[in-house]
């Protein structure tokens, strides 16, 4: 097998012992973009339209950053009337520093975040 299938394969799976959700959560991270509307979010939940007038972008544009911060479970939606509102969700950023916490301690705490977590099965 080469190395591009065994890529392949690594990217359907748990990526270096890292689980799923905090793989979406660091993809979602890598964009400028979307750590823009992030930021803008700290101020308080805002509606899509108002999110898109502080935005140089097409909307469905967007939209599309919009939606890999839902499900990399980094901003919640609500429906109200005919508006969608944003607000920021803590609780992946939660995981996310915990995360990070955990590869800087080193050995010395053996019981690994996954399983802390209730992520390794």
């Amino acid at each position: 097998m080469g190395p591009a299938s065994h890529f392949g394969e690594l990217r359907n799976k748990t990526c270096y012992n890292i689980p799923v959700p905090l793989n979406r959560l660091f993809k979602a991270l890598a964009d400028p973009t979307r750590r823009e509307v992030l930021r803008a979010l700290r101020a308080g939940e805002r509606s899509a339209g108002e999110l898109a007038e502080a935005f140089p972008l097409a909307r469905s544009t967007l939209s599309q950053h919009l939606r890999v911060l839902r499900e990399a479970g980094l901003v919640e939606v609500e429906a109200r009337g005919n508006r969608r509102v944003y607000r920021l969700s803590a609780s992946v950023m939660e995981e996310a520093l915990a995360f990070l916490m955990e590869l800087g301690k080193g050995a010395e705490d053996e019981t690994p975040l996954a399983h802390r977590l209730g992520l390794d099965g």
